[in-house]
């Protein structure tokens, strides 16, 4: 009984967690949604609360919304005339107390993240963490420069460690090059290992002398 209970389990809980992920980020968007319905309500004519009001109940629409308006914003800052604009809205909010920090900070991870020429995670490699003997997956971000690289001396990498199983949290780290073991494997299928909790073993790459000795008789 309790091997059938822990089989169906397997079936339905990784489809019960996207479905829950799905729904989150609706949720999300439709509180966005419904803060730009409740700031035109409060700028437009008393004539038209009753049909802004009624867009609350368009199932989708929220969604439909804001792909609809970052593909403009794609196309608008695509050409000259939008990357002139944008940049003088970064100039703006660089010039903002306060906003100024956490808008540059999240501009950068979010650039490196998902520009098309970005690449967040370079590689997966072995480092002993969070203490000696004991070993973690990581993924080399770069390296440190500037007064960084100078106090440190000898050739460090930048690390980030995932957490399990939620790899958006973990922690940044500076190592030596030397004590850093690289891995075969690609970033995506360490960071299946590192979310399955290491249930989901990466694939062996086989080498071709391997696989010609495995596939002689004998």
């Amino acid at each position: 009984m309790k091997k059938y209970i822990v089989t169906g389990l397997l079936v339905w809980l990784p489809l019960a967690i996207t479905i829950w992920v799905l729904l989150w980020v609706l949720g999300l968007i439709n509180s966005v949604f419904a803060s730009m319905l409740a700031a035109l309500l409060a700028v437009a004519p008393a004539s038209l609360h009753d049909s802004i009001d009624g867009l609350r109940h368009v199932p989708g629409l929220g969604l439909v919304i804001l792909v609809g308006g970052m593909l403009l914003t794609g196309v608008f800052v695509a050409n000259i005339f939008g990357q002139w604009w944008l940049r003088q809205w970064d100039r703006l909010l660089s010039n903002i107390p306060i906003v100024k920090s956490i808008y540059s900070s999240v501009k950068q991870v979010s650039d490196t993240l998902f520009s098309s020429s970005g690449n967040a995670f370079r590689e997966a490699v072995l480092v002993q963490y969070p203490h000696q003997g004991s070993w973690t997956i990581a993924f080399v971000t770069g390296k440190p420069g500037g007064e960084v690289a100078e106090a440190l001396g000898e050739e460090h990498v930048s690390l980030y460690v995932p957490t399990t199983p939620n790899p958006t949290s973990g922690f940044f780290l500076m190592m030596p090059r030397a004590s850093v073991r690289p891995l075969k494997m690609s970033v995506d299928a360490a960071l299946k290992h590192i979310i399955s909790m290491g249930v989901v073993a990466p694939e062996g790459e086989i080498s071709a002398d391997e696989g010609s000795a495995r596939n002689q008789p004998g």
